[in-house]
């Protein structure tokens, strides 16, 4: 089946936050609810960001409407999140998330290629993204791409390793 991306319409955003909510609880290796319950938070009110300057949640849908996958693109890198790590000439996304019922169709390079193409067409040099060792899938994808690891946007949430990568553009 073929998908297309689109923007997310506003009676989407709870259908996302939870598509977005169970991917990541089934993560093995990743945060629990109980140990994240903000980010877990944040996932399930993923709709909020799209008040935010030049933040879009995107969403992949088949022939009939149904999302297989999501993410959160930002051409604002303010908004990106309370990281210390310059943030000029770079857009960024985050949250991507795939329906296990979708996976292996493409969709979450479908959801990065058109991230990329977004921030290129916006003139910006660079794609700014954060994986976990968790999301080893997600992380062989981008290295494929051409994302490079990129040590000096590492951080830490709350005690969790997340890794920062970079793409020229």
């Amino acid at each position: 089946m073929e998908f297309k991306v689109r923007d997310a319409q506003p009676d989407e955003f709870r259908e996302v936050g939870q598509l977005m909510v169970d991917v990541y609880a089934q993560l093995e290796g990743f945060p629990k609810l109980e140990e994240q319950p903000e980010y877990y938070e944040t996932l399930a009110n993923v709709g909020t960001f799209t008040s935010k300057p030049k933040t879009r949640v995107l969403v992949a849908v088949d022939t009939t409407g149904k999302i297989g996958g999501a993410v959160v693109y930002f051409g604002d890198m303010d908004q990106y999140g309370p990281y210390d790590f310059p943030k000029t000439q770079a857009a960024a996304f985050r949250l991507l998330a795939v329906s296990p019922a979708a996976r292996g169709k493409g969709i979450g390079k479908l959801l990065t290629d058109h991230c990329i193409a977004t921030a290129r067409s916006e003139g910006y040099s660079q794609m700014i993204i954060h994986s976990t060792a968790a999301m080893q899938i997600a992380w062989k994808m981008y290295e494929r791409i051409g994302f490079q690891r990129s040590e000096d946007l590492d951080f830490s949430m709350n005690g969790f390793p997340v890794y920062g990568f970079k793409l020229a553009l």
